[in-house]
């Protein structure tokens, strides 16, 4: 098994804030990631490199050295300039990398000054790593910000296994050719021993990339994770489905808080059927055609109107970026006008929410609401449609899902899965489930429950670092996490 682990990140675990006359100050963010490491990092006297959120260098060293001593694992900062920051964060990471993957080619930005900085940022994250890696340690690193880290570091001669993890999709192969360095990305990640996506379908689109674009490689399939050699490397290639803390979602979903604040908020709303929308702000996460496929389904089935209110939690994000302040702003346009064209005196179609909700008040509206409404154009997972189905501790709710989160690749059995370009699909879904059967809901919200309890964010974690240590005999057990849904 894996001795000690070393988990990179763009950003570490924790929030740092100056506050006037206290200097800095550490707070954990909380997050799936974060919840299913620790314990292994602990376990295992791991190191968590990052960006510590600010450009600034001074005066990190104590605050960071406290929160590692809470956290029960070392923190390593990865410094960053400004222009770091917005050329390789800002720019490649999220003007390229993220439109592309997600199959929104026209939003992106083919600066050729972030590629520049984005392979300099790399190989500086891999720079720290060498400075505090032992030979024995593994390497695990996430996320699209830092797919070239393993070729940074066996240029440095760093030999240590080394593995990736890809949160978002991963494009098919016409829309990754659009990349202009598109083999380097590629011959980058076979760089790593192990490379894990989120669903079937991001593993194949990666293979089929690779496929289309080297030759003189091998392919095994013989094992449960695929295998590449290339120059005589091998890359294990398999799919990792995250997920979240199931229990810890339940417990506090099932609390006396919860419960009333869920029982205030049906009240307020006027005990109709309650559809929820929970989206960070995000063109991606496909909200204004959500909107617009609701009030298609008011104008459609009129039996419906005064008898459905929907939800729509937005929770903010890169405020700054003029095309989210553009995409915010056409949101609460399409909410006011189905408002304005709906409304009944004791009824307001949509409620719409735009900031960031704590847990408690997050797991109420997740207890009130009857259906789930997530549709996203293109996600990796999406878990706001496990948190959904684990904080339903009474078993009786619907989940409508679009079948491009990557969520519908394990829900898609119980849910509704529609188009979320469907906005006559869409409505036909929400009127299913408003009159679906009490004893069919609670089944399929069953059956949901017990799916995410058994391969819950422990169970992931596990598998990819089983995956690792075994040569990819992928590891699939119950997590002792678990327990009846």
């Amino acid at each position: 098994m894996v001795d000690r682990l070393l988990i990179v990140s763009n950003r570490l675990p924790i929030a740092l804030t100056k506050v006037r006359g206290s200097g800095w100050q550490a707070q954990p963010s909380p997050g799936g990631l974060v919840t299913a490491l620790t314990p292994v990092l602990r376990r295992r006297r791991g190191l968590w490199f990052g960006w510590p959120g600010t450009s600034e260098g001074t005066g990190l060293d104590k605050p960071l050295a406290e929160a590692s001593q809470d956290l029960g694992y070392a923190l390593k900062a990865v410094p960053l300039s400004k222009t770091e920051i917005n050329q390789y964060y800002l720019g490649f990471s999220n003007e390229i990398v993220w439109p592309l993957f997600h199959d929104f080619h026209s939003r992106c930005n083919f600066d050729p000054i972030y590629w520049k900085t984005y392979r300099a940022v790399n190989r500086r994250f891999a720079k720290a790593i060498e400075a505090d890696a032992g030979r024995e340690d593994y390497v695990w690193v996430h996320d699209y910000h830092l797919m070239l880290v393993a070729r940074e570091l066996r240029r440095l001669g760093v030999e240590n296994r080394v593995g990736f993890f890809l949160h978002i999709p991963f494009p098919p192969l016409d829309i990754y050719l659009k990349l202009p360095w598109r083999a380097e990305i590629i011959e980058g990640l076979l760089e790593y021993d192990l490379i894990g996506f989120q669903t079937p379908r991001d593993r194949n689109n990666f293979l089929q990339c690779v496929q289309a674009m080297f030759k003189g490689f091998r392919v095994d399939t013989r094992r449960r994770v695929t295998a590449i050699t290339i120059d005589g490397h091998e890359t294990m290639i398999g799919n990792f489905p995250i997920s979240i803390d199931f229990m810890d979602f339940a417990r506090q979903a099932a609390s006396k808080m919860v419960t009333e604040k869920a029982s205030q908020l049906r009240q307020s709303l006027g005990n109709r059927h309650i559809i929820l929308g929970v989206d960070r702000l995000d063109y991606s996460k496909g909200v204004p055609e959500k909107l617009r496929a609701f009030g298609y389904t008011l104008e459609r089935f009129r039996d419906l109107r005064e008898k459905i209110t929907m939800v729509q939690i937005l929770v903010p994000s890169r405020e700054d970026i003029l095309g989210y302040q553009i995409l915010r702003t056409e949101i609460e346009d399409l909410a006011n006008q189905i408002n304005g064209k709906f409304a009944r005196p004791g009824w307001t179609p949509i409620q719409h929410i735009f900031r960031t909700l704590g847990r408690s008040e997050l797991l109420a509206y997740y207890r009130a609401a009857d259906i789930a409404l997530i549709t996203p154009l293109k996600d990796g997972m999406n878990l706001v449609a496990k948190e959904y189905c684990a904080a339903k501790v009474d078993r009786d709710g619907v989940l409508i899902l679009s079948e491009f989160a990557g969520a519908a690749s394990q829900l898609h059995r119980n849910s509704l899965l529609v188009n979320p370009y469907d906005i006559e699909g869409i409505a036909n879904a929400i009127r299913r489930g408003y009159h679906m059967s009490a004893s069919e809901r609670q089944l399929r919200m069953q059956r949901l429950r017990k799916s995410i309890a058994r391969r819950n964010v422990f169970w992931w974690a596990n598998s990819f670092i089983w995956a690792a240590a075994n040569k990819g005999d992928e590891y699939l057990p119950i997590s002792s996490e678990s327990s009846s849904s």
